[in-house]
């Protein structure tokens, strides 16, 4: 009889368990609702990435990328975080970090301006993901995290600005110019 009560213990603390991350996992996606973020893909590291409306009058359907890390706060991604990481994972492996830009280029080819919000991811594959799997060895971001990023920053640039990209600018810069040329440009506001 002893054995059935601690069964039955553990049954229901399991179920009580999950319960509680039902519910939390379901004020959560209310708290992000309200706060306008949309969670658009979560890596294998936990880093949740997402989108929130932007502020651009010429475009409706203008958006921001945000990310968060574990235990951490949500953040914006700049163009010269991506540009240094890349440089970061090319001291690592040069001939990898040119395909990863390389496959990125590719990305920015393929992705189509959106006509809705919240956009959604168009080429990213996890299959990708793997093939530079090595480069996850060095420097603050995953491939993932990168290729997931990249593509939803190229597709809002598609989106508000159709004759031009600086992310497209930048990774095509990237093992081609300078380094200081690349990260100026990447910090440049004028």
């Amino acid at each position: 009889m002893g054995q059935q009560a601690t069964l039955s213990e553990q049954t229901l603390g399991r179920a009580l368990s999950s319960l509680w991350g039902s519910i939390w996992r379901m004020l959560r996606r209310w708290i992000l609702k309200l706060a306008d973020i949309t969670i658009i893909h979560t890596t294998q590291d936990g880093v949740e990435i997402a989108v929130k409306p932007g502020k651009k009058p010429q475009s409706s359907y203008d958006f921001v990328v945000q990310y968060k890390e574990p235990g951490k706060r949500w953040r914006t991604p700049k163009h010269v975080h991506l540009v240094v990481e890349l440089y970061v994972k090319e001291a690592y492996n040069r001939q990898l970090t040119h395909q990863l830009r390389d496959h990125l280029l590719w990305v920015f080819d393929k992705v189509k301006p959106v006509t809705e919000y919240p956009p959604t991811l168009q080429v990213y594959d996890p299959a990708h993901a793997a093939r530079f799997r090595r480069l996850d060895d060095v420097g603050e971001f995953g491939v993932e995290f990168l290729l997931v990023v990249s593509e939803l920053i190229f597709i809002q640039e598609k989106t508000n600005y159709p004759d031009g990209s600086l992310t497209y600018e930048l990774y095509r810069d990237f093992g081609q110019k300078d380094r200081f040329s690349v990260i100026h440009k990447a910090t440049y506001r004028g």
